[in-house]
């Protein structure tokens, strides 16, 4: 026993230096040798040190060995077993749970005499334990590090003892110089390392002291023995909040504490290390004054202010460390060990600035890897595109997801609230390149939508009208006409995205709309590639040039539309300008890696089924040569969003701007209800069946078609119920317009006149046991109930967004009087919400009663109507889930499998 440390200590401290904290004398024996973590780090610590480690245990694992370079290590049953079969050792080292750590320790000292040091890596071993722990080792002369440490090392001898100090390769961190190093975190010990290494330091002995609660060797310890080791001239030391063990020290030699944690003083439990949370006293401002005083400083170092003293400094950033240590070991006259080794610049391997324009501080340049990782990242980065690892969706979804609280679904994290404010044409960009379009790019997509809505000599009209003769539902017959626009009617489209993307993914093209000299590319062209862009047929040449020329006339220009118009000698196809149009809104999304490749070449056949959905949910007679229902076609492309076309589509005219506004916040509504509907899976088992794993095979209108057959009367369709409900209850109002408010009806009356009804409708029904009596449509909600009063949050949304728009809904103002009327008639024993679902029923309702009113359209017309705006709103949230399952999907990964299935009689 040293004597000089019993007199400065209370209890045992065996390492009276740090030069014996990790010696190549040491033998070590490590408990759970077969372990997770050591299987992994110990063969490296073997291996740096000669091989130090005699033998592990692992109950029931006797027999076995630990594969290293230097031959195997033997495992054991017990400790005993080992020293039985002739492995003594002085060291310990444990990687048990935290509740075997306090019987793991008092197996090693009770069966080994020769016992010298304990090293613990487990973390959060319990106080108590570690009391005992301390006094099992104190009693029988054993030195303790831990727990919750990445153990010792030692850069002079070559030893590293315990945890993963220096990495995978400690040869690389652990270079003999001449600073020592005490550090909480594990982690760090091996950072600081190599940091010093920037300013020419190297170590002598590093000590992960662990931050459980319980510190073993704690610093008081380490500063004992940093004074008596002859070849430390100096010390770092890493501190964290908690504890008092930094408080008191008699610190000897040149030391920068680096004291970090200061935000930590704001939480009320541990985060990170077990014993980083703070009590009285012991955050990290009250450490850096300890260390100040110590120092006899009054600031922490930054290389702005420097301020230190030849005893030491004090920094709270772990960067600043080489620098403030070279300035304190300069006022005693030391140098460095060597050379500078590197320095603490950041150097990306990687770096992409995604064509955002930022401060130079900013902007890092991306610097060449060492060998091998150079060439790799060369190969990845010629990689375009988001790539996802594949997995199986049928109840998963990386476009949609709905809140269970507030049953909001998100489609790429957009709430389809704040969708609901947005276009249709923008939700339909949204669904495909996960981001909302600026002006122009919602110009290019109206283009792309209008373009193809007119279907007039076209055997998807045909198709749908058959369908339609056939007295099929709207999503059967848009079915019908979407089956129709297979791969080989948008063949050219997708041959021409597939030649852009190869003939520009590599070229350095960022910004499509920037300008950019594609010269070269134009040259390279083959005859066969100029003949893809070049037009066909009378019909298609006239839109193509009508598009170009509302192209031209834009404040900003595509260099791929104009690319395909130079290719093709100024005379564009359709299915070239469709091309370039959406390769040119994909493009910054391809870069940034939100959409895939694959998503970017087949982009114009969404876009051919989109307008397919809304254009061929009309009979055949509103589709002329020149012009969809009533308007010339070359008109719609210069001046109608592609929301009015559909609006026209459902209601025979243009909205008015209040309309307008109202129609997109309908569809928006409607978007999705996440991945678990019956629409959804429709869609994705469409892709499931065709193989998402070859997704050239995978025929995406047949996806869609998937989505619109499972929809119906009852999904979808179902909104009618509640513009029924409505149509009778007004049928005889005299109501004309439905958005004044002024109207002059009673419609508290009505309310209550309905409440009276249905109470006595509903007694009735119950006294002959009919508990299936009809329930009053949109009201009440499964989740939203319970309270005095009930609110549906996405109702409360709109209504709130419509009374600060100043827009005024009698139907919506009807049905809150009517959750109050039954209330109050005792019908419901609280206030009822009023859904969502009746939220879509009155916008739709208030669009469609004057001419309803009037008599220019039918009830059945009207029902047809509310089925069909199901469906322009659904086909967004349907078309985001086809494309993401077609980038992550597995093959055939909807079905069930046969031990879910079972078999009713």
């Amino acid at each position: 026993m040293h004597k000089e440390g019993v007199k400065k200590f209370n209890y045992y401290v065996g390492v009276n230096s740090l030069e014996n904290v990790a010696t190549r004398e040491d033998r070590v024996c490590v408990l759970n040798i077969l372990g997770t973590e050591s299987r992994t780090v110990t063969p490296v610590s073997h291996e740096f040190s000669g091989g130090n480690v005699v033998f592990g245990t692992g109950p029931g694992r006797s027999g076995q060995s630990l594969p290293t370079k230097l031959g195997g290590i033997p495992v054991f049953n017990s400790i005993k077993e080992g020293l039985d079969k002739g492995h003594p050792f002085n060291t310990a080292v444990i990687y048990l749970p935290p509740s075997g750590v306090r019987d793991g320790v008092a197996e090693a000292v009770k069966f080994n005499p020769k016992l010298k040091k304990v090293v613990i890596l487990t973390e959060k071993v319990p106080i108590g334990d570690s009391r005992i722990i301390r006094a099992i080792c104190q009693t029988n002369g054993v030195d303790v590090f831990g727990a919750n440490c990445l153990g010792v090392a030692d850069a002079w001898n070559r030893v590293r003892i315990g945890g993963a100090l220096g990495g995978s390769k400690p040869d690389e961190s652990l270079v003999k110089g001449s600073i020592a190093i005490f550090s909480n975190s594990g982690n760090f010990t091996t950072t600081i390392a190599v940091y010093l290494l920037t300013s020419g330091w190297g170590t002598t002995t590093s000590v992960s002291s662990g931050k459980d609660v319980y510190i073993q060797f704690a610093p008081a310890e380490f500063f004992n023995a940093l004074e008596k080791d002859g070849r430390s001239k100096g010390a770092v030391i890493y501190v964290e909040p908690g504890g008092y063990y930094e408080r008191g020290l008699n610190i000897t030699k040149p030391t920068v504490a680096c004291v970090v944690g200061r935000w930590k003083a704001r939480l009320t439990k541990a985060c990170g290390h077990a014993g980083s949370l703070a009590g009285s006293g012991d955050d990290a401002r009250a450490k850096e004054k300890w260390f100040m005083d110590y120092f006899g400083v009054d600031g922490i170092y930054t290389p702005e202010r420097p301020v230190f003293s030849k005893k030491g400094a004090v920094v709270t950033n772990i960067a600043h460390i080489p620098e403030a240590l070279s300035k304190v070991m300069e006022l005693g006259g030391v140098e460095p060990d060597f050379e500078p080794k590197g320095d603490l610049s950041l150097k990306c391997w990687l770096a992409n600035n995604a064509g955002i324009s930022l401060p130079k501080a900013l902007d890092v340049k991306q610097v060449l890897a060492v060998a091998p990782y150079g060439e790799q990242i060369e190969t990845v980065l010629k990689q375009v595109g988001a790539q996802y690892p594949r997995q199986p969706m049928k109840d998963c979804s990386g476009a949609s997801m709905m809140d269970p609280a507030t049953q909001v679904t998100r489609i790429y994290d957009v709430s389809i609230l704040d969708a609901s404010k947005r276009t249709l044409e923008e939700n339909l960009v949204l669904s495909l390149l996960k981001s909302y379009p600026d002006p122009y790019g919602r110009k290019l997509a109206n283009l792309a939508f209008n373009a193809f809505v007119n279907h007039h000599d076209d055997p998807a009209l045909m198709a749908a009208a058959a369908s339609r003769e056939a007295e099929n539902s709207p999503n059967t017959v848009v079915a019908a006409a979407v089956s129709i626009i297979g791969k080989g009617r948008v063949k050219k489209s997708l041959e021409v995205s597939r030649l852009l993307l190869g003939k520009f993914q590599h070229s350095g093209l960022v910004n499509p709309t920037s300008g950019f000299n594609y010269s070269a590319i134009l040259k390279s062209l083959t005859k066969d590639e100029k003949a893809l862009f070049a037009g066909a047929g009378a019909d298609g040449a006239a839109r193509a040039s009508i598009m170009i020329a509302e192209l031209s006339s834009l404040k900003k220009e595509s260099v791929f539309i104009n690319f395909v118009r130079d290719a093709s000698g100024g005379k564009p196809s359709v299915d070239a300008v469709l091309s370039a149009i959406w390769t040119t809104l994909g493009w910054e999304g391809l870069l940034k890696k939100d959409i895939s490749r694959w998503t970017l070449m087949t982009l114009p056949w969404y876009s051919r089924v989109f307008s397919t959905i809304v254009g061929c949910s009309v009979p055949t007679d509103r589709h002329t040569r020149k012009g969809f229902c009533g308007v010339d076609t070359a008109e719609i492309l210069k001046d109608w969003s592609f929301t009015e076309t559909a609006f026209l589509a459902l209601v025979g005219r243009r909205p008015a701007a209040a309309e307008l506004f109202e129609f997109s916040m309908l569809l928006g509504l409607i978007i999705s209800n996440g991945p678990g509907t019956i629409s959804a899976q429709g869609a994705k088992g469409g892709v499931s069946a065709d193989g998402p794993e070859s997704p050239m095979r995978v025929q995406i209108n047949k996806s869609f078609v998937g989505f619109l057959t499972h929809t119906g009367f009852a999904h979808g369709g179902n909104g009618y119920e509640a513009i029924a409900f409505l149509i009778e209850r007004f049928k005889d109002s005299g109501l004309k317009d439905p958005g004044n408010k002024n109207h002059s009806i009673d419609l508290k009356a009505i309310a209550d006149a309905y409440s009276r009804h249905y109470s006595k409708y509903k007694a009735e029904q119950k006294s002959i046991g009919n508990l299936e009596y009809a329930k009053i449509p949109c009201l009440n909600h499964p989740i939203f109930k319970g309270r005095p009063v009930n609110y549906d949050p996405r109702e409360r949304f709109i209504s709130s967004t419509f009374e600060e728009r100043g827009i005024y809904n009698v139907f919506l103002d009807f049905y809150g009087r009517l959750v109050n009327s039954l209330f109050q008639a005792k019908v419901t024993p609280n206030v009822y919400c009023v859904n969502v679902d009746a939220v879509i029923a009155v916008i739709l309702l208030k669009i469609l009663w004057q001419p309803f009113h009037k008599g220019t359209i039918s009830e059945r017309e009207m029902e047809d109507s509310a089925f069909t705006t199901f469906l322009f709103g659904r086909m967004i949230g349907s078309a985001s889930e086809i494309d993401d399952h077609i980038n992550r999907g597995r093959d055939m990964d909807t079905r069930t499998p046969a031990s879910k299935c079972l078999y009713v009689r």
